[in-house]
């Protein structure tokens, strides 16, 4: 990754090290209480390096317990954001419609869209969102975001609903943007962080994401376990 001329090894800035930091004991009591749950419904937690049989119990008891992604509800990672993050496997194009009121950015993957109400406040606490809620403002010729309001079902690396992300967008070309995102949660690490990467322009197509009308994985999934639970069954 390149940023200012300078390559990088990470995405992070803050801290120097480039490393998130640790997480807190809250955050480690949450995971062990309920990490079943939490690898349920946040693809942060799946376990996306292992394709095998996922040995969680109830992981496959109904289409709920399946991670967003597979459910073809939110990006895979934290693509539909915020932070919105590259997922190095492919549909990575944005599109950013703005308005008077509000700008739009439509994901590729999933075909997420985040409406950020520009001059806002933001919405009754009680109110949660998938993708949080998000007011806008201009700083110059930067527009930063503020996202509050998540529900716990969409977990960004373990957070909790207490998650906070100030982002940042920046024109520093005529086709690129520098993003830049500051995430903060007291309840899951010990200080906040941030990070940044290039938004590139391209003139290449943003094509739908037609992901639910073709997902037979998932009920083959639910029924495959069905079937290894009678074969487990049968074998006592």
């Amino acid at each position: 990754m390149t940023v200012d001329g300078r390559n990088r090894m990470s995405i992070i800035v803050d801290p120097a090290d480039g490393r998130v930091p640790p997480v807190t004991a809250d955050a480690r009591q949450r995971a062990g209480r309920g990490g079943a749950a939490a690898r349920a419904t946040s693809d942060q937690q799946s376990r996306e390096d292992d394709p095998g049989f996922d040995p969680t119990p109830g992981a496959y008891d109904d289409p709920e317990r399946r991670p967003l992604g597979e459910r073809c509800l939110l990006g895979f990672g934290s693509t539909s954001g915020p932070p919105a993050l590259p997922n190095y496997f492919y549909n990575n194009l944005k599109q950013i419609v703005q308005t008077r009121d509000s700008v739009l950015i439509l994901n590729e993957m999933v075909h997420d869209a985040r409406v950020i109400r520009m001059g806002a406040t933001h919405l009754p606490q009680n109110i949660r969102r998938w993708m949080g809620d998000s007011v806008g403002h201009w700083e110059g010729e930067t527009l930063v975001v503020d996202t509050t309001n998540f529900t716990a079902k969409t977990q960004f690396q373990g957070s909790s609903d207490q998650l906070h992300v100030v982002e940042r967008f920046t024109r520093t070309g005529p086709k690129t943007l520098l993003y830049r995102f500051t995430v903060e949660d007291p309840s899951t690490w010990d200080r906040s962080w941030t990070g940044e990467y290039p938004w590139n322009a391209t003139d290449e197509n943003l094509y739908e994401y037609a992901c639910h009308e073709a997902n037979y994985s998932l009920g083959g999934m639910l029924r495959g376990a069905r079937q290894k639970e009678a074969e487990d069954a049968a074998r006592k």
